[in-house]
């Protein structure tokens, strides 16, 4: 998918046309999006350490998704931000399409 590197496109901010610069929003890791997510995997690793009956296999088994290709998706969502040039303001694109490639031109 080829997007130019700036687009003219109404700003809600300054509410006016101008030109905005677009962007891929980096993919950001799991503790980083979910920062919560790291207390689960301690949780567990604390309830693992106790005598007993482990942990009844919750993760000695993988994710389903980790299972070869299960229910794998071969594109993606492209995460695109435009930052205005005149207020300088960043703002989502709403509804992308899938791509496997973005490339800006």
């Amino acid at each position: 998918m080829k997007i130019p590197k700036l687009i003219k496109r109404y700003c809600k901010h300054c509410k006016t046309h101008s030109e905005h610069k677009v962007a891929l929003s980096k993919n950001r890791t799991r503790n980083t999006a979910h920062p919560l997510s790291q207390g689960s995997m301690i949780r567990m690793n604390r309830r693992s350490q106790a005598r007993g009956s482990g942990n009844l296999g919750k993760v000695s088994r993988g994710a389903l998704n980790s299972w070869k290709r299960y229910n794998k998706k071969t594109s993606k969502k492209a995460d695109l931000r435009f930052t205005c040039k005149v207020c300088n303001k960043t703002s989502p694109k709403r509804n992308t399409i899938r791509t496997k490639k973005v490339e800006f031109q």
